[in-house]
């Protein structure tokens, strides 16, 4: 074998009628044992994550961390630049005026949280991915628009394909198809 040997992986592909069978035929397959599922729909479904069994979203914690970063760089710059490094007595003032950094500290907390969650998002998301087997099904395409879709990946069951698709159609699913591609 090569190490360019390519493996091929496939996903059944089923079209739901409405958001609500698109969840609720989520909940059974997951119930069922099957992992690593996926849901397109043209707008975020309420219940999907937890249909998915996706854990608590880590973005609080990033823009927490992105918040308190971007505090303590303002307030440890400031406290440098104006009582250490160029101390200037100006009317009297104290070199140390935490009241006078609340705006510079209040911009770069915002700033990095904006940056922490936009970076963090992509992250997680593991983004850019402007490539993916299903995105071949010429069906796949109403998904950006009008349709709900579920996609089984089999490489990681034992259970065929077919048993797969009859199960979804069971569920309710009104398209369902196999979609093969590569993997290196």
């Amino acid at each position: 074998m090569s190490a360019e040997t390519k493996v091929l992986d496939s996903w059944v592909l089923a079209e739901f009628a409405t958001p609500d069978a698109l969840v609720d035929a989520t909940r059974q397959m997951r119930e069922k044992g099957y992992q690593g599922m996926d849901t397109y729909s043209p707008y975020p479904l309420h219940g999907g994550s937890e249909a998915l069994g996706l854990p608590p979203s880590r973005v609080p914690f990033i823009a927490l961390g992105g918040a308190l970063t971007g505090m303590i760089t303002a307030l440890a710059f400031q406290t440098y630049m104006n009582t250490i490094d160029y101390p200037l007595n100006v009317g009297g003032r104290p070199t140390l005026s935490l009241p006078a950094w609340v705006p510079i500290t209040f911009e770069l907390s915002v700033l990095l949280t904006a940056f922490g969650i936009f970076f963090g998002l992509l992250g997680l998301s593991r983004l850019p991915q402007p490539y993916h087997p299903v995105f071949e099904s010429e069906e796949f395409r109403s998904a950006s628009t009008h349709g709900y879709w579920l996609s089984v990946p089999t490489a990681e069951t034992t259970v065929k394909p077919d048993d797969i698709k009859n199960q979804l159609t069971s569920l309710g699913a009104t398209h369902v198809t196999v979609v093969t591609g590569e993997k290196e």
